[in-house]
């Protein structure tokens, strides 16, 4: 193939809003989740982004239960590590046929559930729809993944996008995933409604550090922009975003506390007891690797004893120490193969294993674990693996008060305003979305009825 044509294969999209009515609506969809299946069918094409614990994998089920009717198709479902067993289970639950495959070997059932790192495994030619759940994990990937995904899904006419955060406030995620559902790609949504602005700190960019951080809406293109974005998906974090009761979505309460802890060591050039603030990545860096003996013992007195816990982590040598000072504790590590990954996440998510120790970047994503509520967290700076991780426990459908420690020290004070600040913003991301989504279904609504009253008599 020429390069020119090349070039043309990765710009063809099949589609557009290739949508159709629900052939099949269950029963054991929520009012609120039922309007998300039936719009996101006759888009053909959309994004999901709904808080966690709302149902979006009953959701993903009857969308792709419905294609595959519809169309006598089958329909990929991918999810991140362990989530594909979750899954299977949940399809089992709900009737639903599903069959899971790591191999690329198709089961006879229509749905078939795999985990991102088997995708290319598996041909686009043997499908007709692809679910990518917990897609902002996507990011944790290399770009390999990433593109890969993009390219499977570009020539399905059927797509679905979940997860439960488009990246707090992070525009470069909303590009991908119009680019994935066969909108504006990245740079194209980029030209349209950002510029660069260098007058911008770098820190409180788009994306901390580098001269992509200093971006900003062009002059009035903020409520187009959101508007676009709710021409392909929906968002909410409780069903009365979309216009119903929240009376059975009501989360318990999240207790967060701050543990600061001191190192018993003197920093280089100073006397002990001294703490000074850690300033910029290669100094906060230093000051982890200088408490991280006492932090883990902080983590281990709050584990030790009790009912089940993770403790987050981030570097290999805590999660190696962590697992020798918690009493019955097991680390999932990156340097495990995936099926002994899944198999600690099963163990933990059974109850066979009291104490899970890994990083966000691994376990974060997707995994329900209503049966834990105390979790520990080393912070870094960003927002979303914390959100992700306090979210495995404090979801709809937790029944006890979820308590988080945040293991920090007086160096890594800027770290957690750094959060806050992330925090904010992602509120404002979300609030701003939810805000013009509905707005776009009222107009929608209007335009509907105004065309209504339009039919001629004879009609």
């Amino acid at each position: 193939m020429s390069d020119y044509n090349q070039f043309l294969e990765r710009k063809t999209q099949f589609g557009g809003d290739s949508g159709f009515y629900p052939v099949w609506m269950p029963d054991f969809l929520f009012d609120f989740q039922q309007a998300l299946v039936e719009r996101s069918l006759l888009k053909g094409r959309s994004a999901i982004f709904a808080d966690c614990g709302l149902g979006k994998s009953p959701i993903q089920l009857a969308w792709a239960e419905n294609v595959a009717r519809k169309t006598n198709k089958r329909v990929l479902i991918a999810t991140p590590l362990a989530v594909s067993d979750q899954t299977i289970r949940e399809g089992q639950k709900f009737g639903i046929e599903t069959a899971r495959s790591k191999s690329g070997i198709l089961p006879a059932a229509k749905i078939v559930v795999t985990n991102y790192e088997s995708l290319h495994r598996f041909d686009p030619n043997d499908f007709t729809a692809m679910v990518c759940d917990e897609s902002s994990i996507l990011k944790s990937f290399d770009g390999v993944t990433r593109k890969l995904v993009t390219e499977f899904m570009r020539r399905l006419p059927y797509r679905l996008l979940c997860t439960a955060t488009a990246a707090p406030n992070d525009y470069v995620e909303l590009g991908t995933s119009s680019e994935a559902l066969g909108e504006l790609g990245y740079m194209d949504m980029m030209t349209r409604f950002f510029k660069t602005d260098t007058s911008i700190p770098a820190r409180i960019g788009w994306r901390d550090g580098g001269p992509k951080a200093r971006v900003r809406f062009k002059h009035h293109a903020q409520e187009p922009f959101w508007k676009w974005v709710c021409s392909w998906a929906r968002a909410c974090r409780k069903p009365s975003d979309l216009g119903f009761n929240d009376a059975r979505f009501a989360l318990p309460p999240l207790i967060e506390r701050d543990v600061v802890v001191k190192s018993s060591k003197a920093l280089p050039g100073f006397l002990p007891g001294i703490e000074v603030p850690a300033v910029g990545l290669d100094e906060q860096r230093a000051e982890l690797r200088h408490t991280l003996k006492e932090r883990c013992e902080a983590v281990a007195e709050i584990l030790s004893a009790g009912g089940p816990g993770v403790a987050w982590c981030h570097l290999n040598p805590e999660a190696d120490l962590l697992e020798k000072l918690i009493p019955g504790a097991r680390q999932v590590s990156g340097s495990q193969s995936d099926d002994q990954k899944e198999e600690l996440f099963k163990a933990f998510s059974s109850g066979q294993l009291r104490v899970l120790v890994t990083k966000p970047k691994i376990g974060a994503w997707g995994l329900n674990w209503e049966h834990c509520s105390r979790t520990t967290i080393f912070p870094s700076h960003s927002f979303e693996q914390y959100y992700q991780s306090v979210r495995r426990f404090w979801r709809f459908g937790q029944k006890n008060p979820v308590t988080v420690d945040v293991i920090t020290t007086e160096g890594q004070r800027d770290v957690l305003l750094n959060l806050q600040r992330k925090a904010k913003a992602a509120d404002e991301m979300f609030s701003a979305l939810v805000r013009h989504m509905n707005e776009s279904m009222r107009v929608a609504r209007s335009e509907y009825q105004a065309s209504a009253w339009e039919v001629p008599a004879w009609l």
